[in-house]
């Protein structure tokens, strides 16, 4: 018989909403309903049982996870129809990655390629996944996660990418995917870890891990983080920052069950505004009364042309409760409890076209510092309430996952103002030694989105050959957002800055937008044998006016304006999975093709804007995660990424219909084998193709950035049986690269340069 197993882990999500009476309320029939049905089939089903969760610390290195951390999931990874990784926790220590950005580098064709709108530089993860910005689409344990922040993997279990749309899982999403963050529970076990690192350019950071059974049925976990890192290659940018995470787990009786967790993480970085590219491949003068300026020397990538003033600060706070109770031996029911904010407070100079000062002498030559400034709050509260059961017709096997979320999302901005004057940089001697501050301009901005939404999935084993999984949400959401602007006598201005002083505060947007979505996916697969398995899938999704940073626009040329409709995605994907190697192996094969219709595209004749634009990634992506023999481990991918403008106006500056920020082909491998005297050794290659820029109208700035190959090398040993010691070695053959590039091409982010990290890790 089919046996239901839960995830190894909740799905911690939390909230403190209003709406958890309603929510609750809304599945009281259900419940009672599934419960009786469950009940007249225990006779015929004792064993078809969910089991409770099982939370607890691995003592082996296992690249290989079967399960997602939701209950939307029902099937293991190798038995869903779907593109999916799962980078957990011993990869994740193995290659010293201590960021989310860092850790992505293990699913090909996932990365931050994008630096940027001309002066305004993105900050944070900023996540571009097969051919569009994913930033929007990232979740802690199902919950949304927004603001501009560096995520830490300090109290992360795994990382789940799901690729091609996600709307019938999450809501409204990028078209390419979505990426959840599962996070470390309390555990029934006394097991405790920590880790010391230290490295080149002044990296320092120390981990903790305390994990207690403190009675019979409850137990206690803590997990701290403290680092003050510079980063390799790059002067005065610095990366420091601070993190609790307390858990609790009370097992309240046999049959149910209440998880608690905070988090709080507080940052202070100096961000870093990129480097000139003068000097790289493609670039020309921007002046041509200067055309000496395209054979210039190209300027060291540690470069800073900041100031001591900037900063990246933001604190991070996130409250979860999470109750679980068994409602039968074939029904679950859980319901999470999400509040979060995230506060950022930012100077960022970045910088623009490089000015020749009417001399020859390189030496001379400025390029002018162009300060953003930020200060915004995210909210999020909401309630989720889920079952999941099990029904046994016979010919038929159903697992069944529904419920209901309700979920209120706001947004608010304080204005700020540049200051009026600032110098520029030196081209090759840039000086940081000063300082200027931005004020408030008495602008602000507001916005709420309020979310009710249903959602049904049932995963059909049709005898042992044949499963079906399908899933159907809707997502009713109500959006309004209000907004002013200082006058600065600039073409942006309001309208009602007409014959206003500059400086006057005035009204520029108060708008409001509801509507209902309606995402779906299906999918079917066929078990070969119990070993191999095919599949093919086909899911919808719809991302609304102000979806991405919920501030809607009165804008006629951005989807964020509510008199447009929203931006739909359509991805068909005909896959094959396989478990080797006693199933602790599995390789993924699949061919996927990503529509997006409803892309506001402009009309020639007369200037207005129409949903006409069409975009479209098609590819392939292959993958091989988990242990090759009990001391060989790997984690690989490559993938193809055909991506184009199918009705549109180009993006990129060469004209060409290829969508930009978007490598076409990707590699990414790691792998680790134990010697036989315990000595640990592994390495990994990484491989991105070259990236088209955006058009914005910058003269003689690279088009292009070229492709790369970068090597990283590891090794570890055992000191004894509670300590270890570990060194990566990153870019091993210091292979010089653009990591990313702004969309004006003035200035990128040049790749990490060859670089060390020592690491003693500890158990106790």
């Amino acid at each position: 018989m089919t046996y239901i197993t839960r995830r190894k882990r909740p799905v911690a999500q939390t909230a403190l909403c209003q709406g958890v009476g309603l929510g609750t309320a809304l599945l009281t029939g259900l419940m009672a309903s599934t419960a009786g049905a469950a009940e007249a089939q225990n006779s015929q089903a004792d064993s078809n049982v969910l089991t409770p969760i099982s939370v607890s610390a691995t003592t082996t290195s296992d690249y290989k996870s079967d399960t997602l951390s939701s209950s939307k999931f029902a099937k293991p990874v190798a038995e869903t129809p779907q593109t999916i990784q799962i980078i957990n926790k011993d990869l994740i220590q193995d290659q010293g990655a201590t960021t989310l950005t860092e850790a992505l580098q293990n699913s090909a064709g996932v990365g931050t390629f994008y630096a940027g709108e001309n002066g305004n530089t993105t900050t944070g993860d900023s996540v571009y996944m097969r051919g569009f910005d994913s930033s929007s689409s990232i979740f802690v344990d199902g919950v949304r996660d927004l603001g501009s922040v560096s995520r830490d993997t300090f109290n992360l279990e795994q990382i789940e990418v799901i690729k091609g749309p996600a709307g019938t899982d999450y809501g409204r999403t990028a078209p390419s995917g979505s990426i959840n963050l599962s996070t470390k529970q309390a555990f029934m076990a006394n097991r405790n870890s920590g880790s010391v690192q230290g490295g080149t350019d002044g990296q320092k950071r120390a981990t903790l891990d305390l994990n207690r059974k403190l009675t019979d049925n409850v137990a206690g976990r803590l997990n701290l983080m403290g680092q003050d890192s510079d980063v390799a290659g790059r002067d005065e940018v610095n990366n420091s920052r601070w993190g609790v995470a307390p858990a609790l787990t009370i097992e309240l009786d046999e049959q149910s069950r209440l998880y608690l967790n905070y988090l709080h993480v507080t940052q202070n970085n100096v961000p870093d505004g990129g480097v000139a590219t003068v000097g790289l491949p493609g670039y020309a003068t921007p002046d041509p009364a200067y055309p000496q300026i395209s054979n210039a020397p190209r300027v060291d990538t540690s470069n800073f042309y900041g100031v001591d003033s900037d900063h990246d600060d933001v604190d991070v706070d996130m409250a979860t409760a999470i109750f679980e109770y068994d409602m039968s031996p074939t029904t679950q029911l859980r319901n999470t409890l999400r509040w979060g904010r995230t506060e950022q407070d930012y100077m960022l100079s970045a910088i623009m076209a490089v000015n020749a000062n009417g001399s020859t002498n390189p030496d001379d030559w400025t390029v002018r510092r162009l300060p953003n400034l930020k200060n915004q709050t995210n909210t999020i509260i909401t309630n989720q309430t889920g079952l999941v059961t099990y029904v046994d017709t016979g010919k038929l096997s159903h697992t069944f996952s529904y419920g209901v979320e309700l979920t209120r999302e706001k947004v608010e901005t304080t204005g700020m103002a540049r200051p009026a004057t600032v110098p520029d940089a030196n081209l090759y001697n840039p000086d940081h030694n000063l300082s200027y501050s931005g004020s408030r301009d008495g602008s602000a901005g507001k916005g709420t989105t309020d979310t009710v939404s249903a959602y049904l999935f049932d995963a059909v084993d049709i005898g042992s050959r044949w499963q079906l999984n399908a899933g159907v949400r809707l997502d009713h959401y109500k959006a309004d957002y209000k907004s002013s602007a200082a006058c600065t006598g600039g073409r942006r201005d309001p309208d009602a800055c007409a014959g206003q002083p500059v400086g006057t505060v005035v009204d520029a947007v108060n708008a409001d937008t509801s509507d209902t979505l309606f995402n779906w996916k299906l999918g079917a697969l066929y078990k070969i044998n119990p070993q191999l398995n095919v599949y093919a899938d086909y899911a919808v999704s719809a991302q609304p006016p102000g979806g991405n940073n919920l501030e809607l626009s009165d804008r006629d040329n951005s989807a964020d304006n509510p008199n447009f409709d929203p931006q739909e995605a359509q991805t068909a994907e005909l896959g094959t999975k396989w478990t080797l190697a006693n199933n602790k192996l599995l390789l993924s094969a699949a061919v996927y093709r990503t529509t997006v219709t409803n892309l506001i595209e402009e009309d020639p004749s007369d200037g207005t804007y129409h949903q006409t634009g069409e975009k479209q990634v098609e590819g392939v992506e292959l993958s091989a995660v988990g242990n090759i023999t009990e001391n060989w481990n790997v984690s690989a991918g490559f993938t193809t990424m055909d991506a184009t403008i199918e009705d549109g106006e180009a993006d990129a500056q060469d004209e060409s219909n290829d969508l930009t920020y978007t490598p076409d082909k990707a590699f990414t491998s790691w792998t680790t084998y134990r010697l036989p005297f315990n000595l640990t050794i592994g390495g990994g290659a990484r491989y991105t193709g070259g990236l088209k820029r955006g058009s914005d109208g910058a003269v003689g700035t690279p088009e292009y950035t070229d492709s790369y190959w970068v090597f990283d090398a590891m090794a570890s040993y055992p000191l004894s049986k509670n300590a270890d010691l570990q060194l990566n070695v990153y870019n091993v053959f210091d292979k010089d690269y653009v990591a990313s590039i702004n969309k004006s091409g003035y200035r990128y982010n040049p790749g990490t340069p060859l670089s060390a990290l020592l690491t003693l890790n500890v158990k106790f």
